[in-house]
Formats: C-alpha cells, sequence, structure tokens
C-alpha cells in the first residue's frame, strides 16, 4: 500500500467499512469501481438496465461498488418528462463521450471508471488494483465531511443517491409500465482541483422519507478524470 495512506486504512477490509455507531466509512485499500448508469424515464431500452443496475444493491452495501444513476431529459420531447433527469447530468454524459472519443451520447449507457462499458456481465470483473487515494466520510449534523489523502493533483464529485424510486408512465415509450429505480441522482456536486491531503463537506439534500440515501464521493485524476477511489455512505434515519 502507498505510504500517503494512512494507517487506519492499512486496517481495513477488501471493502469499505461502515461504521453504524458514528456512521462513517473508510475506503479499503484496493480501489472500488465507480459504476454511471445513464438512463431516461422516456427510453424503451432503458428499464432493463435499470433493473441491471437494481442488482448491484448487495454490492454496494458491502463496500464493492458505488453505483449512480444519472437521468438524462433529452427524451422528454417524446411525451413524458423524467422527474429525475437534470441538465447537469447530460452535461457530464457530453463531458465522458467527449473525453472518450464517442461521436454521440445515448442511452442507456453503461459507464465503468469512467469509459464507455458494453459488457454488464463484466462491469464487476476486474481484478482488484491498490488505491493510491484513502477517503473517509463522517456524518456531522447535516453535513457529510471527507478527509481525502492523496499523494498528487486530484479532483472529485459528490453524488447523493436514492432507493426505491417508483414511477407509473403515463405516455411516451414507456406508456403504461411501472418503472422502478435504485442508486437515483438526487444531487451531483463537482468540487475543484486539489493538491495533496485535503477535507471537503457537502450538505446534502434532504433524504426522500422512505428512500434510503447514499452520500458518494468519487476521487478522480486531474487531468484524465480517472477515478481514484471512490467511498459511499449511509445513515440510518433518525
Amino acid at each position: 500500500m502507498p505510504s500517503i495512506l494512512p494507517a487506519f486504512l492499512a486496517l481495513a477490509a477488501a471493502c469499505g467499512a461502515v461504521h453504524a455507531g458514528d456512521c462513517s466509512a473508510q475506503s479499503p485499500s484496493t480501489r472500488t469501481p465507480v459504476i454511471e448508469l445513464y438512463t431516461s424515464e422516456g427510453c424503451s431500452s432503458c428499464p432493463p438496465a435499470d433493473r441491471w443496475l437494481s442488482g448491484l444493491k448487495d454490492a454496494a452495501a458491502q463496500g464493492r461498488v458505488v453505483a449512480q444513476a444519472f437521468h438524462v431529459g433529452y427524451w422528454d420531447y417524446i411525451g413524458w418528462v423524467d422527474r429525475f433527469a437534470n441538465p447537469a447530468h447530460t452535461a457530464r454524459q457530453r463531458e465522458l463521450a467527449a473525453r472518450g472519443g464517442l461521436g454521440n451520447i445515448y442511452t442507456p449507457q453503461l459507464v465503468r471508471d469512467g469509459q464507455d462499458w458494453r459488457d454488464y456481465a463484466r462491469a464487476l470483473a476486474a481484478t482488484p488494483q491498490p488505491a493510491a487515494v484513502g477517503i473517509r466520510l463522517a456524518r456531522t449534523g447535516d453535513a457529510v465531511e471527507a478527509e481525502v489523502t492523496a499523494g498528487g493533483a486530484w479532483s472529485a464529485y459528490w453524488t447523493v443517491t436514492e432507493h426505491g424510486h417508483a414511477s407509473k408512465v403515463a405516455a411516451g415509450e414507456n406508456a403504461g409500465e411501472m418503472l422502478r429505480h435504485d442508486f437515483v441522482v438526487r444531487q451531483y456536486v463537482p468540487v475543484g482541483q486539489y493538491q495533496g491531503a485535503q477535507k471537503l463537506k457537502l450538505r446534502p439534500v434532504a433524504a426522500t422519507p422512505g428512500h434510503p440515501q447514499q452520500v458518494n464521493l468519487v476521487v478522480v485524476e486531474a487531468r484524465s478524470a480517472k477515478p481514484l477511489q471512490a467511498l459511499s455512505l449511509q445513515c440510518s434515519a433518525g
């Protein structure tokens, strides 16, 4: 393990450790895969991808993946407005496409560690790699604080995701369908560029009652935006 990581990471298990008592989590010694699904309630080919993403809940709870469903709105014109869509999600998808040399954006699109990924079955199959960055997250009142330990230049983004959403679609390609969603991105906050160790803070949006909320931090290499480490934190309500 790189010497820049704090000593507590050397004792971490293969997956991120979550401490319910003080509602904190620390990243493991290996890099956690980052999955992004770009999806839309107005896209008839998206529901199977949404169901696939929901199948990652156990892996995410065990700290073996950080998963996020970025809903986009560019299919709203077909007749159904996706209530979870945000223009910032589309802008992020376009940025990733430009960086990866893709000529267009599409849904459903699976992105693994910043790269377009077509093989859903092998999305988590890569051999674990040592992490050069350490993350610790802790909930303090209405804020989540992060301690990032890194040696070089890096950037990051926060997401707040929720499970258990459902929509009865009344128009468009999925008219008549009941769509169910997990890992729905309700807040997306890019942060600036940093060098070395740094502390960050986020005030998450209020949780939707009855929908478990996770706060995620993804640390990326400053130039390539390739994920260096990621961590999720879920605190019990109340």
